[in-house]
């Protein structure tokens, strides 16, 4: 038996390695310096991008911002509604003020004279509140941390409103305002709108 036969099982084998250890037999062979080594199994996932923690932002509007947006529109509605109605009551004053019998009453005159005034500036006010909630619900697609502020006191200002002058009917009004407020300034309120925007060609 010669120390280098390759049919000798006691003797050192071709090619193999200080310490015994033979290639492919129960340990990887190493790769030359200067390569990356990856592991086992599956490749590597490529790194996560968007989400809250990271720098990219969301990239979907969270569930609130959706309902905050639907809450403008539907407020759009009901001033549109409101502004017809006041648009009405202002005609049937216009219309009293011209009736024959009240002609000769000063007092109501006056009055029908401010009252219509006042119902019409009422019903032009009503309809650019509407105009301001759709401008602002279009714009939580893309808009940034301005919409946000605007979103959040447009809310504080219709709720307040519809507190005071209309206690009853603009009950709808204060709550889809306070929720409006409540859930674009939550944070995912503010990671949505405070996200990196994609830059437009």
């Amino acid at each position: 038996m010669s120390f280098g036969d390759p049919n000798n099982p006691y003797g050192q084998q071709q090619g193999a390695q200080p310490g015994g250890q033979q290639p492919g037999y129960g340990y990887p062979q190493q790769a030359p310096q200067g390569v990356p080594q990856q592991g086992y199994g599956y490749p590597q996932a490529p790194p996560v991008q968007g989400g809250y923690g990271f720098p990219g932002g969301p990239t979907e509007m969270p569930g609130g911002v959706k309902a905050a947006r639907v809450m403008l529109f539907v407020i759009a509605g009901l001033q549109v509604i409101g502004a017809i109605f006041v648009a009405l009551a202002a005609a049937a004053v216009n219309a009293a003020k011209n009736d024959a019998t009240l002609k000769d009453d000063v007092q109501f005159q006056q009055l029908a004279d401010y009252s219509g005034a006042a119902l019409w500036g009422m019903a032009v006010f009503a309809v650019l509140w509407g105009v301001l909630a759709v401008f602002l619900g279009a714009k939580f697609g893309k808009g940034g941390n301005g919409i946000r502020i605007t979103a959040i006191i447009f809310g504080v200002i219709t709720a307040i409103l519809g507190i005071y002058p209309f206690i009853v009917i603009g009950l709808i009004h204060t709550v889809l305002a306070i929720l409006v407020v409540v859930f674009v300034a939550k944070s995912d309120g503010g990671a949505w709108f405070n996200r990196q925007q994609q830059p437009q060609y």
